[in-house]
């Protein structure tokens, strides 16, 4: 079980855990596992951005904080979302958007979403403070780890790679017990640490991934590697926004 952990800190992070040969296949068979490998992000983050707060106004702590987050993770999801944003607003059949996920350029439609991202995700860390800012983190990282099992339980594979794996994985035995996992673990996390907030957290965070399975559906015919990628970065910045509004409305 613990090389079955690395393999989940590897494919997940840059974390020197080191990465064997059955990475691939330990994160498939163990993707319901993926909230755990948040929380710890979320955690590593959000002490970051505490220890800043004491000295730094909180834009400046948001922009940092979500500098550390895209370092973790090492920019994977990242690319995925720029990606995401390039062949959603591409003219054409689903063959040729699936293309255009693939060039290595980056067009306007990438830039765009990835900015607007990026720049609502930074603020939303901003916006939170001392108090709440590594509850909402953790919070905030589950949720964005659970819209990637819980695209790959609804979604079908788009073409052949490295998502077709993952998603063949939460399609195969055991399916459902497998999502009960991984939501049990995620529900659990955010309502020890938020109470009545994680729990809209993580149901904004649902709600956010079965639209972006829907559009992919739509877009591509499923769902691909850029599209998870994309998943984990458009749930978070809903996730941190539900926390926001959450807070301001109690």
């Amino acid at each position: 079980m613990i090389k079955e952990i690395k393999n989940l800190l590897a494919f997940l992070t840059i974390i020197p855990v080191g990465m064997d040969q059955d990475c691939l296949t330990d994160t498939a068979k163990y993707m319901p596992l993926f909230p755990l490998v948040g929380a710890l992000i979320g955690l590593l983050a959000g002490v970051f951005a505490w220890l800043l707060l004491q000295i730094l106004p909180g834009l400046i702590v948001g922009m940092l904080t979500l500098g550390s987050l895209l370092l973790i993770t090492g920019l994977n999801h990242t690319d995925g979302l720029l990606d995401f944003g390039d062949g959603i607003m591409y003219q054409g059949p689903p063959q040729r958007k699936i293309e255009i996920m693939h060039d290595k350029n980056t067009g306007s439609g990438g830039l765009a979403m990835g900015l607007i991202t990026l720049l609502t995700t930074a603020f939303c860390i901003a916006g939170l403070n001392a108090n709440i800012v590594v509850q909402g983190l953790i919070v905030s990282e589950v949720s964005a780890k659970l819209s990637m099992v819980v695209g790959a339980w609804a979604g079908e594979s788009a073409h052949q790679g490295m998502n077709t794996y993952v998603i063949n994985a939460m399609h195969g035995p055991g399916r459902k017990i497998r999502l009960v996992v991984s939501f049990a673990i995620s529900f659990g996390i955010a309502i020890g640490l938020l109470w009545v907030t994680g729990i809209i957290t993580v149901v904004a965070a649902l709600i956010a991934s079965l639209a972006i399975v829907a559009i992919s559906r739509r877009h591509f015919g499923g769902i691909t590697g850029d599209v998870f990628g994309a998943m984990n970065e458009l749930t978070r910045m809903t996730s941190l926004i539900a926390i926001l509004a959450v807070v301001r409305w109690v």
